[in-house]
């Protein structure tokens, strides 16, 4: 059973009070969550800048970094108020504004323009922008150009990239429309940027960026919000690793990514408040995208002090949230790859899904450019047209698991991050062979839902029934209703309770 979060409360920014005292006290916690204006210096900032504290007559708060650009202020050079995580609002909301937000994060205004983004989210432009504009302050334009820029100057801080091939990997028309962005944005010239990231690298010691043939290599941090159950997620990624796709050790996980311009890996090491982040581009145009599915493997963007005030709230639940602080639920890193794999795990055990769709990979995926032993894993058509020769079992299984293949090949059904949650479930229960769980199991990892509980799911019940939960489904649907929005990190700690 799933159910969709319920609309937003007022959303945070608009609430002047509670966000300047969060200003005053520079609370870490809100970074991401809004972004903070000063008037009488024209300069935006994260809520934990620390900067003198500015008068409360003179700030302004805005939802995103691109309406405090519309509005005229440039980026804070000391906070840097980009480099931060994501607002959880996106996840928690599934609105078309939230869902916009996804899909511009994951650079569809660079690769299919405004009339792209509209259409995949069945808008008119005009529609959009309007919604947009009123709930974002700024319109899908600004928000892209946004996003370029924080890109922009991850390959102007972190390549040796040409600063005229920076602007147009970063998805910008014209290398003076990239100059003068940067310039509005960050008050520097793009050379000024380059100079200033070398010279603390030197003052680090840090190893220079490397470029070539064999593609781009860039190493990032990627903020969270503490706490963070990183060993967690790595064992949940272990026991389903694909061969040659993904491979996890104690400390890592790494995966190879089918981007939109081509291949890459990314290699995601947990540290000390931050995920360090190893990169290997075929096209650096894909530097958003690719951040962009890095964060949503590893569910960066959560909340995990709100998640844990309302589970913690349950007697039951009380003493797993306390022994497991920040846990997340593992996103995706494609769609399609979810569904199928999904579809190979039903009825049977981790391990024998893991296996199958190893085999598949080896025989459908394509090899990474740079290293022949890893694989993408097979794209839809791939599956449709040659998964008869490699997938094995009752021929009614595969049969659906080639419908499923096939549907999303030709574009019948879409599964992306910015889906609308209802009607994508709706479209995969009308396929052969997906039933609730799978659908709802394809929500919570790919969309990133997290108010979706798999109450079909014989081990988190069992983890229900070894916290003292009743678990028949009608029982504990009615437990739930408290852990709403939040019921998606509560089977992950009826999960985990499972194995205790």
């Amino acid at each position: 059973m799933t159910a969709i979060a319920a609309p937003a409360e007022q959303a945070l920014w608009r609430d002047n009070e509670r966000c300047y005292r969060a200003v005053a006290s520079r609370d870490a916690r809100f970074d991401g969550q809004f972004i903070t204006a000063v008037r009488t210096t024209g300069i935006y900032c994260r809520p934990s800048c620390p900067a003198l504290t500015p008068r409360q007559e003179n700030v302004r708060f805005y939802p995103t970094a691109a309406a405090a650009q519309a509005a005229g202020f440039r980026a804070c050079r000391r906070c840097l108020p980009d480099a931060v995580p994501g607002s959880p609002e996106w996840n928690v909301r599934a609105d078309l504004a939230a869902r916009a937000m996804r899909l511009i994060a994951d650079g569809v205004v660079e690769r299919e323009g405004v009339p792209g983004l509209a259409r995949r989210l069945g808008y008119s432009e005009r529609q959009l922008g309007r919604v947009l504009t009123t709930e974002l302050g700024a319109g899908p334009l600004a928000l892209a150009r946004a996003h370029r820029a924080h890109s922009a100057r991850l390959l102007i801080e972190l390549s040796e990239l040409p600063l005229a091939d920076v602007a147009f990997a970063a998805g910008f028309a014209s290398v003076r429309q990239f100059n003068d962005t940067i310039r509005e944005v960050f008050a520097r010239t793009p050379s000024q940027l380059r100079t200033a990231a070398a010279a603390a690298r030197r003052r680090a010691g840090a190893a220079e960026p490397e470029a070539g043939t064999a593609g781009t290599r860039l190493s990032l941090r990627l903020p969270f919000r503490p706490p963070f159950d990183a060993a967690g997620l790595l064992g949940f990624f272990a026991a389903r690793a694909v061969p040659g796709v993904e491979s996890v050790d104690e400390h890592s996980y790494a995966r190879t990514l089918r981007l939109p311009h081509g291949a890459a890996t990314v290699t995601l090491t947990p540290q000390d408040g931050h995920v360090r982040c190893d990169l290997r581009l075929a096209d650096v145009r894909d530097l958003g995208a690719a951040v962009t599915r890095a964060r949503r493997l590893l569910d960066l963007d959560a909340d995990p002090e709100a998640v844990a005030r309302v589970l913690a709230s349950d007697p039951a639940l009380a003493p797993a949230v306390a022994a497991t602080p920040g846990i997340r639920v593992p996103g995706a890193a494609d769609g399609f790859e979810l569904v199928l794999r999904a579809m190979l795990g039903q009825q049977v055990s981790v391990a024998a899904a893991r296996t199958a769709a190893g085999r598949l990979t080896a025989a459908l995926g394509e090899p990474v450019p740079w290293q022949q032993d890893l694989l993408l894993f097979p794209t839809a058509e791939a599956v449709a047209e040659r998964g008869h020769e490699v997938l094995r079992g009752p021929k009614r299984r595969i049969d659906a698991i080639l419908g499923a293949a096939a549907a999303l090949a030709s574009g019948g059904i879409d599964v992306h991050v910015g889906r609308d949650p209802a009607e994508l479930r709706a479209e995969l229960l009308a396929l052969t062979g997906i039933g609730p769980w799978t659908a709802d199991y394809v929500l919570m990892r790919v969309l990133g839902a997290p108010d979706v509980l798999l109450t079909g799911d014989l081990v988190l019940r069992k983890g229900a029934a070894a916290l003292g939960i009743a678990d028949d489904i009608p029982a504990l649907n009615e437990r739930a209703q408290a852990w709403r929005p939040w019921r998606s990190y509560a089977g992950m700690y009826l999960w985990r309770s499972s194995q205790a």
